[in-house]
């Protein structure tokens, strides 16, 4: 219970520091953050994450990543479905919280967004349905590769935080145009419920592309790791 607790607590930090920063801070009068900016926090949600709470759960955050660590032999299958539960509640409970503090500023429109991900027309760059798979596909994959990676036992020991915090970061510098960025159904989720409408009937991509992505990059990993680690 320990380890779904962190997971709930992890995947809250991360929704509410990743999504909060799109929603109440990219675009700030003057001193927003912008793409950069909330790259960043998503990046710092699993770097303090990974550090907080690694010890406990492993630090997952993420539905995909925890199918790609079963598929890469580093995680028990039994504990998968609790793990995304936790995962997934930790993100919707984020989400509420973003949305009562969001809410609080006259003017506020849910429908403009939420920091939903999105394809077609809700895309930030206007990219296609086609795209937006590939996109989420790629960077899930190269994402488990890193995780596999820093995490292996012959890797430089302590560093794996920050590997796959900036790792985080530099997905979102490539794909936020293109998706607003997910590599994570329980991030997608956690806001998408809110946002209603299109984003919830455009949820379903944002599952199913990272966790074939991940599928895949524990495939790559184990091809060219040790898959007894």
């Amino acid at each position: 219970m320990k380890q779904y607790g962190a997971e709930f607590f992890g995947t809250f930090w991360l929704v509410l520091g990743g999504c909060g920063s799109a929603v109440l801070a990219a675009a700030f009068p003057g001193l927003g953050i912008g793409l950069l900016g909330v790259s960043l926090a998503f990046g710092l949600t699993v770097l303090t994450m990974a550090f907080a709470i690694g010890h406990i759960s492993g630090c997952h955050l993420n539905p995909a990543v925890s199918i790609g660590l079963c598929a890469g032999g580093r995680f028990p299958a039994n504990k998968l479905l609790p793990y995304i539960v936790a995962q997934v509640l930790g993100g919707i409970a984020a989400g509420g919280v973003l949305y009562i503090i969001a809410s609080g500023k006259a003017g506020f429109d849910v429908s403009a967004g939420f920091a939903s991900n999105g394809y077609g027309d809700h895309s930030p760059g206007g990219y296609s349905l086609l795209a937006a798979l590939v996109a989420e596909i790629v960077m899930t994959m190269m994402f488990l590769i890193v995780i596999l990676g820093a995490t292996d036992k012959r890797a430089p020991q302590g560093f794996a935080p920050i590997a796959i915090g900036l790792c985080l970061t530099l997905i979102h510098l490539i794909s936020i145009p293109v998706t607003n960025t997910s590599v994570n159904p329980a991030r997608s989720t956690g806001v998408a419920l809110y946002a209603g409408g299109w984003a919830i009937s455009q949820l379903w991509l944002f599952w199913i592309a990272p966790i074939i992505g991940a599928v895949i990059g524990a495939v790559v990993y184990r091809s060219i790791g040790d898959s007894d680690n």
